[in-house]
């Protein structure tokens, strides 16, 4: 399980768009000991987690804005990353863990995508069970069966489309449709969205 948040030059899938939006470290959820049990990997520049931002109680979380972290700024005062630019426009595709996770059920068995697809929804969530660098997962519910704001959808990263027409590596499109049932946590492509919501 990942322990950290990914880190490299193909987080970035589409040049845009950009809606940057400055807010406080505390503000944005899971990260650090801004998470359940406290112990999320903690931001650095290079970090680019998909965060939600606002109140974590019951009554917000799905309305909450979600989007991917675009930088870390460096207070000058006391050398902590106390304000986070995070990138809440819709439309932007970039690469990130996402757990395979669909349900959470208190005493009985979580359930599992073994065959996700592009299109199906993904869900900031802060539930224990993802690993310290995961922030996504598939459920709409945390464990707590409390809202997981929305962040996105799955689809195609450039390197799984098909462009044979182009003269590219695939003749056809590939996607990792087969997972096992049981927590997975791996590198898929998301398109944001914000959508829903008059920004």
């Amino acid at each position: 399980m990942p322990d950290t948040f990914r880190t490299g030059t193909d987080w970035e899938q589409s040049s845009g768009p950009l809606i940057p939006l400055n807010v406080h470290e505390k503000d944005v959820w899971p990260i650090a000991d801004n998470s359940r049990s406290g112990t999320k990997d903690a931001l650095d520049p290079g970090h680019h987690p998909v965060v939600a931002i606002g109140e974590r109680t019951a009554a917000f979380r799905g309305q909450l804005l979600t989007g991917v972290v675009y930088s870390v700024l460096e207070n000058s005062i006391n050398g902590d990353y106390d304000f986070i630019v995070v990138n809440i426009a819709p439309g932007m595709i970039i690469r990130d863990y996402v757990a395979n996770i669909l349900t959470y059920a208190a005493g009985a068995a979580a359930t599992f995508e073994t065959t996700p697809q592009p299109g199906q929804p993904v869900y900031v969530d802060d539930s224990d069970d993802l690993g310290e660098g995961v922030t996504l997962s598939m459920s709409p519910l945390n464990e707590n069966d409390d809202d997981n704001p929305l962040a996105g959808y799955l689809t195609y990263c450039q390197d799984e489309m098909g462009d044979s027409f182009a003269g590219g590596p695939n003749e056809a499109a590939t996607f990792d449709t087969a997972l096992a049932n049981e927590l997975v946590e791996q590198v898929f492509c998301i398109v944001l969205t914000n959508a829903t919501r008059d920004i």
